[in-house]
């Protein structure tokens, strides 16, 4: 399972940019994981999503 650190994302879109299927930008000016994304399917842009988040947001 995919997750975003609230208290560690400081909202720069890297991972909504690389990984569109997956992650969004949400109303707090913070990533998260969009509802029903198919983590199996898209994990190949999840690892990258991960490997350019700059703060180290993203784990799964």
């Amino acid at each position: 399972m995919v997750k975003v650190d609230k208290n560690k994302c400081i909202g720069c879109g890297a991972c909504a940019a690389t990984c569109p299927e997956v992650f969004q930008m949400e109303d707090d000016g913070k990533a998260g994981v969009k509802s029903g994304a198919d983590v199996k399917k898209n994990a190949k842009c999840i690892k990258e999503a991960i490997k350019n988040c700059p703060a180290e947001a993203i784990s799964n």
